[in-house]
């Protein structure tokens, strides 16, 4: 026993020392099917057999598995001195599962379990006699492990300890140590081109970046399909359809937050609202986008100047594109159109919108209307219509529409010129929402109703603040 306590630190050192010098011999890691190995052996007999240790030898065979396992067949022999100072042959023999640990490309360490059966001396005489040692068979438990340090791709030095529980009659344990040598029959090597983790001979995508994600096949995944891997993409959730550059990261040429490829109007202005497509927004359909318009409630067919607000030529506040009566005098009442309450529009070409209009009011004589309701039916700064007188008036619009369902309305709110431009439009467009909402409550088909604000461009100082948040509704069509 004491011979072994020696042996085991200087064991340990050696198994260090070669795997610190083997380990980086040859850099190509192979792949392993048959072992063959041969070793010298030293065991450790337990006291109840009254053995000095053991010397030896093993052969073993081994097949390695996938997953790191491997099943090894072993066979044992040592001779041993007894008390009586005569020798016993012990013979045994194991089948044992390994689990192998890999260090580096060809180096490695292992664990193994396994069942066999040791066989002590010859048949045991019909008469024990004392100090001749043990005789017999008896099974075994073995529970070990071990190293293989390359001296080449195939040939190893190989080192174990196991540790051998015999327990037929008696249990008792033996502790063996072997250091060998193991070949490797039959490996080859295992290449990797591409370097991404999966063997060529299972590589379905041999020249994949370095860098890349691959999958069990060694093909690159591409999270977000922008054809850069994942690993190498530094913009993993591009929006499908974008244009990326090769780190996989869009670009916006025009800075409007919708990104290349997407981007469906490129060349958007510094500024400019856009929708999901990158196409600028127009909400009162100006020509001016949102977002650089500075007066976005412009009345539809008024003229306007390049940040988007409407200009008023005679400042009578019917915005130039509708006013039909473009040379008002100053200070004259104007109607809605533009033009004195009692004069009809002036001859001659007008602008587009006005043109419509005035074909329109050329017509109105002959048809019902046009109806006011009376601005006392809201509230100074609401939307909300009350009184009966009014809705006495809406009730009489709306039995014209359902009588004759071809006629289609404007219907033109307005504000007392209170608050700013935005907020007066707004206030009246909301005012004409009621208004409009109220007549297909009573059964108006949607298609014959349209509605907007005016603000105050309607709005008379001179006249009283409930006059100036009038509705008007007039027939345009057919």
């Amino acid at each position: 026993m004491k011979a072994m306590t020696t042996l085991r630190p200087r064991a340990l050192a050696l198994v260090a020392l070669l795997l610190t010098v083997a380990a980086p011999i040859h850099a190509q890691r192979r792949e392993y099917r048959l072992e063959l190995g041969a070793a010298a052996a030293v065991t450790s007999f337990a006291s109840v057999t009254d053995l000095d240790p053991g010397f030896g030898g093993a052969l073993r065979i081994g097949f390695w598995l996938p997953l790191n396992l491997g099943i090894e067949v072993e066979g044992l022999t040592s001779s041993a001195k007894t008390a009586a100072g005569s020798t016993t042959d012990v013979l045994s023999g194991t089948a044992s599962l390994l689990y192998n640990i890999r260090l580096g490309e060809s180096s490695s360490l292992f664990l193994k379990t396994g069942f066999g059966t040791t066989k002590y001396g010859d048949s045991c005489p019909t008469v024990s006699v004392p100090g001749s040692g043990p005789c017999g068979s008896a099974s075994e438990f073995v529970f070990g492990g071990g190293f293989r340090a390359a001296l080449s791709p195939t040939i190893m030095i190989r080192g174990e300890a196991d540790y051998q529980n015999n327990s037929d009659v008696e249990s008792f344990s033996n502790l063996v140590g072997s250091l060998g040598l193991a070949f490797m029959v039959g490996s080859r090597p295992l290449i990797d081109t591409d370097r991404d983790g999966v063997f060529d001979r299972k590589d379905k995508c041999p020249a994949t970046p370095v860098g890349a994600i691959v999958n069990k096949q060694g093909c690159p995944s591409d999270s977000d399909g922008d054809t850069v891997p994942d690993g190498l993409d530094r913009c993993p959730n591009t929006p499908a359809g974008a244009t990326v550059n090769d780190a996989g990261c869009p670009s916006d040429t025009d800075k409007d937050a919708v990104v290349d490829g997407v981007d469906r109007c490129d060349g958007t202005p510094a500024g400019a609202q856009v929708d999901a497509s990158g196409c600028p927004t127009d909400a009162d359909t100006d020509g001016v986008a949102d977002g650089l318009d500075r007066c976005p409630a412009t009345p539809t067919g008024a003229t306007v100047d390049a940040l988007g607000c409407p200009g008023d030529s005679d400042n009578d506040k019917v915005p130039d594109g509708i006013d039909q009566c473009p040379n008002s005098p100053a200070g004259a009442t104007v109607n809605s159109f533009g033009c004195p309450p009692s004069a009809a529009p002036p001859a001659g070409p007008l602008p587009a919108a006005g043109a419509a209009a005035a074909g329109a009011a050329a017509t109105a004589a002959s048809r019902p209307g046009p109806w006011v309701v009376s601005g006392m039916a809201f509230a100074p700064s609401g939307s909300t219509i009350s009184g009966a007188a009014e809705l006495a008036v809406l009730d009489s619009v709306a039995s014209v529409l359902r009588a004759d369902q071809r006629l289609v309305v404007e219907i033109v709110g307005h504000a007392n010129d209170a608050s700013s431009q935005t907020a007066d439009i707004q206030l009246s467009a909301a005012r004409a929402d009621a208004v409009r909402n109220y007549l297909l409550g009573k059964g108006v088909s949607p298609q014959q109703l349209q509605a907007r604000g005016a603000g105050s461009t309607g709005a008379d100082p001179n006249d009283p603040p409930s006059q100036n948040r009038r509705t008007d509704i007039r027939i345009i069509g057919p």
